[in-house]
């Protein structure tokens, strides 16, 4: 599989930086992503959430369907990784 390069990236970015509605977002991104790709954004997001109130890795697992090696990674990109999901978390308290 072909890895996206730095331009074609910042192309994506700066689309999704255009939409303007929760309607525009979810239009876009259904196009964009099949349904399961969807999903499994939503459940790294739930993830995200519940590990930012503490919760312990099983009961994440078991409330979200998520594995607890997705569980695990999405904690370390939340606590060690570049802090986007930190200023989500952030914008959206």
């Amino acid at each position: 599989m072909k890895r996206a390069g730095r331009k074609n990236l910042t192309d994506l970015y700066k689309a999704i930086l255009t939409l303007k509605t929760t309607k525009e977002c979810r239009r876009f991104f259904r196009d964009l992503c099949t349904m399961d790709e969807l999903n499994k954004m939503v459940e790294r997001w739930q993830v995200v959430q519940l590990v930012s109130q503490d919760v312990d890795y099983r009961t994440i697992a078991l409330k979200t369907g998520a594995s607890t090696t997705t569980v695990a990674r999405v904690a370390h990109w939340l606590h060690h990784g570049t802090g986007g999901y930190k200023l989500m978390l952030h914008r959206l308290r």
